[in-house]
């Protein structure tokens, strides 16, 4: 990403008012509570093209942010390395250590 894509980046994360790191849902409730507030539809007459100016810009951040995420992938199902026995987890960690481990018979 090139330094203007990520100003756009940061501007929407402001104008959401999202933190630093946002989930893919936590940046879609931030639209949509602001789409409610500022949809032209719930206006004044008199502000109607006020909000839409603002809605046209948030569904451009919206667009943008997603864009963002779109691009990375997670596995949906877990690796057989990935399971694990929380016990053998810990064992593999804190095993030999005297004070976490497992006591001597």
């Amino acid at each position: 990403m090139n330094k203007k894509e990520w100003q756009a980046i940061e501007q929407a994360r402001t104008l959401f008012k999202l933190g630093e790191q946002a989930t893919a849902d936590e940046m879609k409730q931030a639209y949509r509570r602001m789409s409610k507030k500022y949809h032209p539809d719930r206006a004044a007459e008199k502000d109607k093209k006020k909000y839409a100016d603002i809605m046209c810009r948030l569904s451009e951040s919206y667009e943008l942010l997603m864009r963002y995420v779109k691009g990375y992938r997670f596995p949906l199902i877990p690796d057989e390395d990935s399971l694990y026995d929380p016990e053998d987890w810990w064992m593999n960690r804190f095993g030999d250590d005297p004070l976490w481990g497992r006591k001597k018979r």
